[in-house]
């Protein structure tokens, strides 16, 4: 798996290229079909805009760190095939139990003295 940092015009022509929405979205995730490198297989590439997650930080009061977290879950989840437009909520739920676990080993990990 790849993750890629993009600005917000590179994800607007991502978003309409791709989805037809001529917006700056917030993460886009491309799934690689069964390709492989040395036997390993290749999840797919997430990209991610920084400065749309910053705004929605903002939005949602949280954190810059803490929301591009949640995209990259997001995306992972996208790339193993869950879709929270059709799944009644899986995906979703999925999303906020990964990212309570995720806070607590984060958390766990900066706090340590290096």
């Amino acid at each position: 798996m790849s993750v890629v940092f993009v600005g917000p015009r590179a994800m607007r022509r991502l978003n309409r290229s791709y989805r037809n929405r001529d917006y700056a979205t917030d993460v886009l995730s491309f799934a690689y079909d069964g390709d492989s490198v040395d036997g390993r297989m290749l999840l797919g590439e997430i990209v991610i805009a920084p400065a749309v997650a910053a705004a929605q930080a903002r939005r949602f009061h949280t954190n810059t760190e803490t929301e591009i977290r949640r995209l990259l879950v997001h995306g992972i989840l996208h790339l193993l095939g869950y879709d929270h437009e059709t799944d009644h909520g899986e995906m979703n739920r999925l999303q906020a139990g990964l990212m309570r676990k995720t806070s607590r080993t984060f958390h766990g990990i900066i706090g340590r003295d290096w």
